[in-house]
């Protein structure tokens, strides 16, 4: 630098003044320290945490290369940044950065979106770069961002809510020990990056980050140790998400005398529990509407219409139903996996129940979107109706008969109606609501074989109760008797007999007042089961012989064989041990006639009770032998596991231990498989300990035999080619 100001050579006409002003260049500021503050009552992310740290440690990746981390890809409020800074901190505590740690928010789902431009003019301002020395054009500031960075010693970058590849490439350096961290709720997995994603939080986790946030505002807080029951139903209601969770705790510190269930309570019973999350600050709503804004139409309609859906969670074919499309729109379905908004859990797809709440509030915001709603409802109750007609025929179906259409076999039949049998309740619950009435009764109608045999107690009792007040709602006398009738049969598998006994007189009532006289049949057979229950063993005789002789007048076989049965238990309870054999036996005859095989098990299974009570044990034996084959060949494994632990009994009381044990066995086994856990136990103390269980007091017997005639609402029959792509 020159002390002097020099003149030589120049021509004055006046007084001339020398000035100079000098200026000192110095380094431009840094800011390589620059992350936000850590989340308060951070927890539950020991796992992710862990994969994070090992990804940015210098000395594990084995790489010379920048690691790309898309650590935190998930749902809008699940905790994505929380983790990236805390994972941040302690990269920068452990020493791997030395060069600083840069933070960029790119704001990737706001309304104007920080471009990579704008982020590299950021970056570079932040590692030193004078503002008029950065270049103008993209690839210039891009090429300029990797020389300074390869001058320096490792730095980590933090880019925080990306939504696209495009606002994330440019900020990768060119290659050294620097590495970048980005989270997103998309997975961008277009860059080549080392995936992490992140789940909901643990029941656990949900309890302790309500704990030390409370703990935070107050140490002396012990509302959620005082409330245990309470914080997990408010867990729940958050999803386990935590920005939820966060709101929650704030909502609670902010007034001190609330009670934990009280938050729970309102937010369970509130119109829109979405308002309620809501801290004035912080927003579940406004998280999902960033996400849900930037969806193409096509997939936003998609996801309104998905969370319309009955059940937790859909298959391909629903959701193709539910769009109006002739094939699953898989490429939307994919995307909305892809943004976090949907999860794919063994081939279905489910919806987290905030953004399910979400979705449900933006259709109601409109008289078109609620009419596009409930068109779709329409579609997925008529194509539900027609799906369980076919799969419910194909479980009654006995050889000789005309093969029906749909289901290729039993196991398809009962598989599909398995895996949506949640969903399947869901829509007759649909009922409530005049415009779905009619289909839910037509459902719940075609449901109630297949929860009978399976046991599901309470799915059958709310279906049948849901059918028989939309049936009497809309006018359906037809369709109220058949809800009765089933309702009836619920409660009695539900020790409820003399509810079931009132349920049954009010359908006879009605199939008396419609001139129904083959439901009368099925209704009377069902009332003398009952009556024999609640002790009225006389009228059950008399309400089976009824049963029988019209079934008989009608030329119905095999409800004469039924009719045959039932009244069989009902002569032995009433100490007529031979005619209740002779009867057992016709059952037996007339069901074997029929290829009836899982009825016959039924037959033989009562045979062998008698020839036990009557101390003709190796009579029974072989009764039950019997029984047994039948009932595995039928795969009814409720009564597998209550024949073998009958021949169990036997086998111990004859001295037999060795064969007593192989069939406790046996009987554990199938309850498991019968969705039985309790007796599953209980022969499992038996199988080991020899010991005799409790007899069993109830009989099988065939129940509910709900006929179709036109003068019901049919669903048309299942497209053939269906179970190929609903059943997995």
């Amino acid at each position: 630098m020159s002390d002097h100001v020099e003149f030589r050579g120049g021509e004055f006409k006046g007084q001339v003044i020398g000035k100079a002003e000098f200026k000192q260049q110095a380094p431009a500021p840094t800011a390589l320290d620059a992350l936000p503050p850590r989340a308060a009552g951070f927890t539950g992310r020991d796992e992710e945490l862990g994969r994070l740290r090992a990804a940015l440690d210098p000395a594990g990746s084995g790489t010379e290369r920048a690691v790309l981390v898309t650590a935190v890809s998930g749902l809008g409020g699940i905790g994505k940044t929380a983790l990236a800074v805390q994972a941040a901190y302690a990269a920068r505590e452990a020493g791997w950065f030395p060069g600083g740690v840069l933070f960029v928010d790119l704001h990737g789902y706001d309304d104007a979106p920080v471009t990579a431009d704008q982020a590299l003019q950021s970056l570079l301002r932040a590692l030193g770069v004078e503002p008029n020395h950065i270049p103008v054009t993209a690839d210039e500031r891009a090429g300029l961002y990797r020389s300074v960075l390869a001058e320096r010693e490792a730095v980590l970058i933090v880019a925080d809510n990306a939504s696209s590849p495009e606002q994330v490439r440019p900020l990768l350096p060119g290659g050294g020990l620097h590495r970048v961290l980005v989270t997103s709720r998309d997975r961008l997995a277009q860059l080549g990056a080392r995936l992490v994603p992140l789940d909901l939080l643990t029941p656990r986790a949900a309890y302790d980050l309500l704990d030390c946030a409370l703990r935070i505002a107050d140490p002396a807080d012990s509302r959620v140790v005082a409330e245990p029951e309470a914080v997990a139903q408010l867990a729940g209601l958050c999803g386990h998400l935590p920005l939820a969770l966060q709101i929650a705790a704030a909502l609670l510190a902010e007034d001190p005398g609330r009670p934990v269930a009280e938050l729970a309570d309102e937010l369970a019973t509130s119109y829109d529990r979405l308002a309620a999350l809501d801290d004035g600050e912080r927003s579940v709503r406004a998280a999902f509407d960033l996400s849900y804004r930037r969806l193409p139409a096509d997939e936003a309609r998609l996801l309104r219409l998905l969370a319309l859906a009955p059940g937790p969670d859909v298959s391909e074919e629903v959701a193709a139903v539910l769009a109006g499309a002739d094939a699953p729109p898989l490429r939307q379905l994919k995307a909305l996996a892809r943004a976090h908004l949907l999860e794919r859990i063994r081939g279905r797809w489910r919806l987290h129940d905030l953004v399910r709440a979400f979705c449900a509030g933006v259709t109601a915001r409109t008289a078109e979107l609620c009419e596009e709603g409930d068109a779709a409802r329409e579609r997925v109750l008529a194509c539900y109706c027609r799906w369980a007609y076919a799969a419910d025929d194909r479980l009654r179906w006995l050889p000789g008969r005309v093969q029906p259409e749909g289901f290729g076999d039993h196991a398809q039949a009962l598989a599909w109606l398995n895996t949506e049998r949640a969903s399947l309740v869901e829509a007759v619950l649909w009922g409530r609501e005049e415009r779905y009435a009619a289909g839910a009764v037509t459902l719940a109608e075609c449901l109630a074989i297949y929860l009978e045999w399976g046991r599901h107690f309470d799915d059958w009792f709310i279906v049948s109760r849901t059918a028989q007040e939309a049936a009497r709602r809309v006018g359906n006398r037809l369709g109220e008797g058949l809800a009765w009738t089933s309702l009836g049969c619920a409660l009695r598998h539900m020790g409820r007999s003399h509810e079931a006994v009132d349920a049954h007189l009010h359908a006879r009532d009605i199939f008396q007042a419609v001139g129904d006289r083959e439901h009368e049949c099925a209704l009377l057979n069902n009332l003398g089961l009952a009556l024999r229950d609640v002790g009225r063993v006389d009228e059950a005789v008399e309400a089976h012989k009824r049963d029988r002789d019209l079934c008989r007048a009608d030329g119905d076989q095999h409800g004469e064989a039924i009719a045959w049965t039932s009244l069989g238990r009902a002569l032995e309870a009433s100490g007529r041990s031979a005619e209740a054999t002779d009867a057992l036996i016709r059952a037996r005859e007339l069901f074997r006639t029929l290829g009836d095989r899982r009825s016959e098990a039924v037959a033989w299974f009562n045979l062998a009770d008698i020839s036990r009570e009557t101390a003709r044990a190796p009579e029974a034996i072989e009764a039950f032998r019997t029984a047994l084959s039948l009932y595995r060949e039928s795969k009814d494994w409720y009564w597998v596991a209550r024949t073998s632990a009958r021949l169990a009994e036997m086998y111990e009381d004859a001295g037999r231990f060795s064969s007593a044990g192989s069939h406790w066995l046996q009987a554990v086994d199938a309850y498991t498989r019968a969705n039985a856990p309790q007796e599953a136990a209980e022969a499992r103390v038996a199988a080991a300990a020899f010991t005799p269980l409790e007899k069993p007091t109830d009989i099988p017997a065939q129940a509910f035999r709900p006929a179709r005639t036109t003068d019901s609402a049919q669903p048309s029959p299942h497209p053939p080619d269906a179970p190929d792509t609903a059943v997995r």
